[in-house]
């Protein structure tokens, strides 16, 4: 499923879609969208970048990496049993309804 962003709807969309053949040109848009296309390219390598190098710059430092998978694991667990205790006393309500 697709979700389109602010919920623009379909009318919506497509008027847009006209106003930018109507300022642009039909010719012009393949154009566009290629450059829009590099540009968040160009974004997606440098954000990549710049992970790798505080990645790399917390290795070198003897940072452990892996911590905040460890915690989040944890959180997990401890969500986890809380919900089953829930279950287990809700289990028992229900049953009696």
């Amino acid at each position: 499923m697709i979700t389109i962003p602010l919920f623009i709807s379909g009318t919506e969309i497509a008027f847009i879609v006209f106003i930018l053949v109507m300022v642009f040109g039909a010719d012009k848009i393949p154009e566009i969208a290629r450059g829009l296309g590099k540009g968040m390219r160009i974004v997606k390598d440098a954000t990549n970048d710049i992970k790798s190098e505080i990645t790399k710059s917390a290795e070198k430092h003897g940072i452990d990496t892996e911590l905040p998978n460890s915690i989040t694991s944890d959180i997990k667990k401890e969500i986890t049993q809380a919900k089953n205790d829930i279950e287990d006393v809700t289990g028992s309500i229900k049953r009696k309804l």
